[in-house]
């Protein structure tokens, strides 16, 4: 035991010795052709998606294309085409409590879940006629809390997150649960995922990485990495490292290879406010969070510095999300609006 300890610590010390040596440039100048290339300033306002008529909770990009699902207390989920700001359909809800939204891979569904424990998937119609609370879509019930949380896998499989602690990997067709992850022992909030890997962060202020292949325990715990509640979890875009947001204003950058802290961002003036959403510009070098006073701040990734802050929203910045070709952010907040940056 005392020769694997050696090794371990040595392996460390390596390790750090590259990562000076390197710059750290080999996770931060991922080569991409996206529109955050070039550090702020440069984000510019471009567009606001209006027609929410309640405080918005959520959205998520489709993988592909402009398309776009947020859900809002308003009892709706609407999907835009974020170009040209146009509604491609709106989903009246059986529960007006949503607290999460997302696109499967192919865009062919859309699933949402809050306050009523279930996550509901419906089939995105190319009609565009309004779907109402009569279409009655797959249901998948097995949470005892609020549903915090979803994220497709694939059109058949989706992560759900839930105020009972536990996480849930879903068989839609059937809708049943495939595993029950168990253990985080507060709410979770947050899940992000990558391949096989998924990621999520809890108000037990850790974040655990997850291998949904049959393992119901966490294969990475960070633990003691953060002293407050984590709001909000988001993948690296080469999956070697996520991001969190947390109660206590600071968002954070974390390894899977050492199973350390990388970089923490903090505000000095935002001592009092939380962050409550976190994502990635496609290269990885700009790292953008939402705060409850209002702002969304631009960090850059590798040396911990405000790059820009956006400012146009005049409440709480419930959600964000960079789309997947890396070309615009969206931005949704209390104020019943979506904006769109780029």
């Amino acid at each position: 035991m005392a020769d694997l300890k050696k090794q371990i610590a040595k392996l460390e010390e390596e390790l750090m010795e590259l990562r000076k040596q390197g710059g750290q440039k080999n996770w931060l100048a991922m080569e991409s052709k996206d529109r955050f290339n070039n550090l702020a300033p440069g984000i510019k306002y471009q567009k606001m998606l209006k027609g929410h008529f309640g405080k918005i909770y959520a959205m998520h990009w489709a993988n592909q294309g402009n398309g776009l699902v947020s859900a809002s207390q308003d009892g709706k989920l609407i999907i835009w085409n974020a170009f040209t700001t146009h509604k491609l359909q709106a989903i009246i809800l059986r529960s007006s409590w949503v607290m999460t939204c997302a696109f499967s891979p192919t865009s062919k569904f859309v699933a949402c879940g809050g306050l009523d424990n279930i996550c509901s998937v419906y089939s995105v119609d190319e009609s565009k006629e309004p779907l109402d609370r009569a279409a009655k879509p797959p249901e998948l019930r097995e949470h005892d809390g609020y549903l915090s949380c979803c994220r497709f896998i694939s059109d058949n499989e989706i992560v759900t997150t839930s105020g009972d602690g536990s996480c849930i990997l879903w068989d839609i067709e059937s809708k049943r649960p495939v595993t029950t992850f168990r253990d985080h022992t507060q709410d979770v909030m947050s899940v992000s995922v990558y391949e096989n890997l998924f990621v999520t962060g809890s108000c037990d202020q850790t974040a655990k990485v997850w291998d949904y292949r049959g393992k119901k325990t966490c294969v990475m715990d960070f633990e003691g990495c953060h002293e407050s509640d984590i709001n909000s979890v988001a993948f690296f875009p080469d999956g070697q490292a996520f991001g969190t947001g947390s109660d206590n204003s600071r968002a954070r950058l974390l390894d899977l290879r050492s199973c350390k802290q990388l970089q923490e961002y903090l505000d000095d003036n935002k001592d009092f406010c939380c962050v409550t959403s976190v994502d990635f510009s496609l290269t990885g070098k700009l790292l953008f969070a939402g705060y409850d006073d209002y702002h969304v701040q631009v960090w850059n990734v590798g040396n911990g510095q405000k790059a820009e802050t956006l400012d146009m929203h005049e409440n709480r910045v419930s959600c964000l999300g960079v789309s997947g070709d890396g070309k615009a952010l969206c931005t949704g907040s209390w104020d019943t609006n979506l904006r769109i940056w780029a």
